[in-house]
C-alpha cells in the first residue's frame, strides 16, 4: 500500500478513539483574527488529502471533523499502490456512494466550476486522482474511463517503475517510456492533470518537455532545504513554473533529516522557498495528510510501525521513512490555517497567501481541465 493510505487507516483506526493529549483530537490552534478571516474567504484546497474512510455511515464525529476543518476541497488518492482495475473501479464506486449518503457534507470536482460552487454549498468538494498506475494494466484504453468517472489527475508511476515512467526509488533509473509518452498525449487530449510528485528527475525533464498542459507536483518539498529524493531540485521547481505548473509542499517528516520530526516552522523554509524559486504563481498546499489528524496514542504508533516494517519489506519505503508522518503544529483539521497564519505574520501579503492556501492550485486545474 502507498505511504497515504496507510496513514488514512491509521486516522480511521483512531476513529472511536478517546480525546487527549497522546491521541488523534487536537485544540484548534491559535491564529490572527487576520488569518481566521481570510481562510473564510479564501478557497482552500489542499492538493493530497482525503476524506474520512471506512465504513459508511460515517461516525457524526468525523462529520462534524470535515465541516469544522473549513477545506472546501481535497485532491484525494484512490487505487493504491497494486489496485488492478477492477479493485481501483471498485474504490470509484464507494466515493460515490459517500457522496450519496452525504450529499450535505461531500461533492465531487470534476470541472472549473465546482471549486466556488463547493465554497459556496458548505461542502467537502473531492477531486478523484491516482498515485498508482497498476490499475491502467500498461494500456491506454482506461484512462478515457478513469477520466469519464472523474479521475482528474494522474501520476505515471509509484517510487518504483511502471510500464508508463520510472518513480523516484527505481534503482535502475529512467524516464517516460515510449507508452508513457503516448500517455502524456492523451491524457493532454482528455485533461487528465500529470502530477510528477513521484517522478524521478528524469521523468520529470521528460513530461515538462513533451506535455502541452501544466504538469504539477501535488505534493513535495525542496531539496535545497533537505536533500531527499522526494524533495525537488530548485531547477525542477523553475522549469514546472516556466510551464505554468504548481508545487504542492507536503506535511511529511522528509522536510528535515532523521531523526528529527519537523515543525511548522521547518514547513515554513520549505513553504517560503519554494516561493522564492518558483514565485507566487506557483506554490499551493498539498499535505499528504488526511483531514482527520494523525493518531499519535501508543495504539497508533505500534500500528505505524507494522505499516512501516510491511513497506520495507516489499522495497517501497522511502529513505528517512522512520518517524510518524505529520508536521508537529500542523496534525489538526485546520493546518491550512496555521500555515496561511505564519505566512501573514511573515509578511505576505493577503493575495498571495490567498494563492497558496487555494488559489493557484484552482487555476492550473482550470486550465488542464478544458
Amino acid at each position: 500500500m502507498t505511504r497515504r493510505e496507510f496513514s488514512r487507516r491509521l486516522a480511521a483506526a483512531a476513529a472511536a478513539a478517546a480525546l487527549g493529549p497522546a491521541g488523534r483530537a487536537q485544540a484548534p490552534p491559535a491564529v490572527s483574527v487576520h488569518a481566521r478571516a481570510l481562510y473564510r474567504s479564501a478557497l482552500i484546497l489542499d492538493c493530497n488529502s482525503s476524506p474520512p474512510e471506512g465504513r459508511l455511515p460515517l461516525p457524526q464525529a468525523d462529520l462534524d471533523a470535515v465541516r469544522g476543518s473549513g477545506i472546501d476541497v481535497v485532491k484525494y488518492s484512490i487505487g493504491g499502490l497494486n489496485d488492478d482495475f477492477a479493485t481501483t473501479v471498485a474504490a470509484v464506486a464507494h466515493v460515490q456512494r459517500l457522496l450519496e449518503t452525504y450529499p450535505g457534507h461531500f461533492t465531487q470536482v470534476r470541472v472549473a466550476g465546482d471549486f466556488a460552487r463547493a465554497k459556496a454549498e458548505g461542502k467537502l468538494g473531492i477531486i478523484l486522482s491516482f498515485e498508482s498506475a497498476e490499475m491502467l494494466a500498461g494500456r491506454l484504453e482506461p484512462l478515457e474511463l478513469f477520466r469519464d468517472l472523474g479521475v482528474r489527475v494522474m501520476q505515471l508511476s509509484y517510487n518504483r517503475k511502471s510500464p508508463f515512467a520510472a518513480g523516484v526509488m527505481e534503482p535502475e533509473g529512467g524516464g517516460l517510456t515510449a507508452l508513457g509518452r503516448q500517455a502524456v498525449a492523451e491524457m493532454n487530449r482528455l485533461g487528465i492533470a500529470i502530477d510528477l510528485s513521484h517522478a524521478n528527475p528524469a521523468t520529470t525533464a521528460d513530461v515538462l518537455e513533451l506535455s502541452t498542459k501544466s504538469p504539477l507536483m501535488t505534493h513535495a518539498g525542496c531539496a535545497a532545504i533537505h536533500e531527499h529524493p522526494r524533495n525537488k531540485s530548485d531547477e525542477q521547481l523553475r522549469a514546472l513554473a516556466d510551464r505554468g505548473g504548481v508545487v504542492g509542499i507536503f506535511d511529511l517528516p522528509y522536510l528535515t533529516a532523521s531523526p528529527k520530526q519537523p515543525t511548522l516552522e521547518d514547513y515554513l523554509l520549505h513553504l517560503e522557498h519554494a516561493l522564492k524559486v518558483a514565485g507566487e504563481d506557483h506554490v499551493g498546499i498539498g499535505s499528504d495528510a488526511d483531514i482527520l489528524p494523525l493518531d499519535l496514542s501508543e495504539k497508533g504508533m505500534a500500528e505505524l510501525n507494522r505499516q512501516f516494517a510491511q513497506r520495507r519489506s516489499a522495497g517501497l519505503a522511502a529513505p528517512e521513512e522512520d518517524r510518524p508522518p505529520y508536521v508537529v503544529g500542523l496534525n489538526t483539521p485546520r493546518r491550512i490555517e496555521v500555515i496561511a497564519d505564519g505566512l501573514l505574520k511573515r509578511g505576505y501579503p493577503a493575495g498571495v497567501v490567498e494563492k497558496v492556501i487555494g488559489a493557484n492550485f484552482a487555476r492550473a486545474f482550470a486550465d488542464i481541465w478544458t
